[in-house]
């Protein structure tokens, strides 16, 4: 074989090895993320069949239109990884965003963290959204110390469930969530325990349960369970919404719980949407991924868009879908004020 035949030999192969590396790469998932405009959930109706906001025991009034909670689809998250082609098309896609994995979840982070996470920030937004809607319409607001979840296996497992409200251990009432580990600090591992607590359907019980030691200190009973503080009212209000997560959804929840409540119908029948934190006192807070919501909300039929005041200048960097308007807001009073002058033909003040 001659030089000249060698090089071309060599020049095949070198280029057989290149393709092949670059098919693997390209089939390969690189730690990037991608945003998405993801459903949109109407506060005023159901979802699998199921109101997503029930409220008994108290005098509702009928609803119509639309006030949609947004959300974003994202793949790619602690665990997985998107393909290279698909970064590239999310990058021109003006609907979507691309990011880097590690701007948005530490390394550490596993799928299952993640998940347990955002589903505790939605519970979190959840209880928020009754007080602030409470808040806003005078009513009163209780804070209670409720079972937040309960170790599989663990000495309380069948027997408490997420969500109970703890009234009293041993009969010393409980108000905080400090009186629960006060209280525990004087029981012996071993012994049994009366938790007095109130189920999500209403009833009361007192469960008896039998402690065990705490792995990590032998002298400490433990009842296998993580407690914390939410808000409920003097009548159950509850929202029934899976597969969605993350603290965004409250304002919406909010403004859906105070439609239920008033005379009158808030939306006067349009199609409204929005996003948002809400704290109890009703301030409005900033979230992730408002362009995605914002094509989410207006693919779903949405006109009228409510944006968190401090997420303003991510408004005025993305492309707003054509037909939507932008209304800024920085409390719930601002949102229920601009959805007032949106249904009277009014303007309203956007991100400018």
């Amino acid at each position: 074989m001659n030089l000249a035949t060698r090089r071309r030999a060599w020049v095949g192969a070198a280029g057989l090895l290149g393709g092949t590396l670059l098919a693997v790469s390209v089939l390969l998932p690189v730690p990037f993320i991608e945003l998405a405009p993801g459903p949109t959930f109407n506060t005023l109706g159901e979802a699998d069949g199921k109101p997503i906001i029930s409220i008994e025991r108290a005098t509702t009034y009928p609803t119509s239109g639309h006030l949609d909670l947004t959300t974003v689809n994202e793949r790619g998250g602690p665990g997985n990884g998107l393909y290279i082609g698909r970064v590239i098309v999310g990058w021109a896609d003006p609907r979507v965003r691309v990011v880097p994995r590690e701007a948005l979840y530490p390394d550490e982070v596993s799928r299952t963290d993640a998940e347990a996470e955002n589903a505790q920030m939605f519970n979190d937004s959840e209880s928020d959204s009754i007080a602030a809607a409470l808040n806003y319409l005078h009513e009163p607001v209780l804070q209670v110390v409720v079972v937040s979840s309960v170790i599989d296996g663990g000495p309380s497992d069948g027997k408490l469930a997420p969500g109970d409200q703890v009234l009293a251990i041993d009969g010393v009432v409980v108000k905080t969530v400090q009186d629960v580990g006060v209280q525990m600090s004087k029981v012996k591992p071993g012994a049994t325990v009366t938790v007095r607590v109130v189920h999500q359907d209403g009833g009361t019980a007192a469960v008896a349960v039998t402690t065990r030691a705490l792995p990590k200190d032998p002298s400490r009973a433990y009842l296998g369970i993580t407690v914390g503080t939410t808000f409920r009212g003097t009548f159950p209000i509850s929202v029934t919404l899976g597969g969605v997560g993350g603290p965004s959804a409250g304002t919406m929840l909010s403004l859906g719980i105070i439609d239920k409540l008033t005379p009158g119908e808030l939306t006067g029948g349009r199609f409204i949407a929005g996003t948002g934190t809400i704290t109890p006192d009703g301030t409005v807070g900033p979230i992730g991924g408002i362009a995605q919501k914002m094509f989410g909300a207006r693919n779903n039929g949405a006109t009228l868009f409510l944006a968190p005041d401090t997420n303003c200048a991510d408004v005025r960097a993305a492309t707003v879908p054509s037909g939507l308007t932008i209304a800024r807001i920085s409390t719930l009073a601002d949102a229920v004020n601009a959805i007032d002058d949106y249904v009277a033909g009014k303007p309203v003040t956007g991100c400018g």
